[in-house]
């Protein structure tokens, strides 16, 4: 109960006194000791009563106090509130309309029908290909995750094992070089390309059979993309099992 980590016994006129400086309590910081009791409907008598329960030997303690619990209330206010989680909520409302649902549609399309999966992405979305590849194994089918896209060409697979690979590009620009020189080569193979991606404008996003855009803000620092993965995660399990649904009905 404000800076006490217990709670007093409290007569009705201290709830009274209790329940308008939680209302007030700014103020209250600034008050001299008869205008809370002026306030309040009290005395200052009843308000030297109010302060000893909470620990205090007068009101100016007890303004101190206060003070010092408003201000780490604040501080912990703010720290908690660096990641913004509208950022989240809107992306989660987004994936129930029509849009979003169409474009999971239009993947499991392509994928429901492939032997193999391969999961490639660079930087914070390769790791996010790793666990694709695990979660997809898990549900789905075959899944890989090519660690390293550029000492990985996909020339070496036959026409008949090409037509049954299905590659899911992950990139939040959609501008890795590595990733467009990978998907690059399938032009000439008949292996499919899923990406998914911030922005369905981006050449990844172009060079796919199918895409799946989150569309959230980027982030920035220091040069570095730290833009949140989670909308990428949550479109791969969402996919994993979406497919695996629709091939157990089948």
């Amino acid at each position: 109960m404000l800076f006490l980590d217990k709670t007093p016994d409290l007569t009705s006129f201290d709830l009274a006194i209790y329940k308008y400086i939680a209302e007030h309590s700014e103020a209250v910081t600034e008050m001299k000791i008869k205008d809370l009791a002026d306030a309040t409907h009290t005395s200052t008598t009843s308000i030297l009563r109010f302060c000893k329960r909470f620990d205090c030997t007068g009101f100016a303690e007890f303004r101190i106090k206060l003070q010092i619990y408003l201000k780490e209330q604040h501080q912990l206010q703010t720290t908690s509130h660096i990641i913004d989680e509208t950022t989240y909520i809107d992306f989660l409302h987004r994936t129930n309309e029509p849009f979003f649902q169409s474009k999971i549609q239009e993947a499991v399309e392509l994928l429901k029908g492939k032997e193999l999966i391969l999961f490639i992405g660079e930087g914070a979305s390769n790791v996010m290909a790793l666990y694709g590849s695990l979660y997809f194994s898990s549900i789905f089918n075959m899944a890989l995750h090519i660690e390293d896209p550029s000492n990985h060409p996909v020339d070496f697979l036959s026409e008949t094992l090409s037509d049954k690979v299905c590659i899911v590009a992950l990139s939040v620009n959609g501008e890795t070089p590595e990733i467009i020189d990978y998907i690059s080569h399938l032009n000439f193979s008949k292996s499919a390309v899923l990406s998914i991606t911030n922005s369905s404008k981006s050449t990844v996003a172009q060079l796919s059979d199918v895409n799946i855009p989150y569309y959230i803000t980027r982030e920035i620092k220091n040069t570095a993309d730290i833009t949140s993965q989670l909308p990428a995660l949550y479109t791969i399990e969402y996919l994993a099992k979406a497919v695996g649904n629709q091939l157990t009905n089948h």
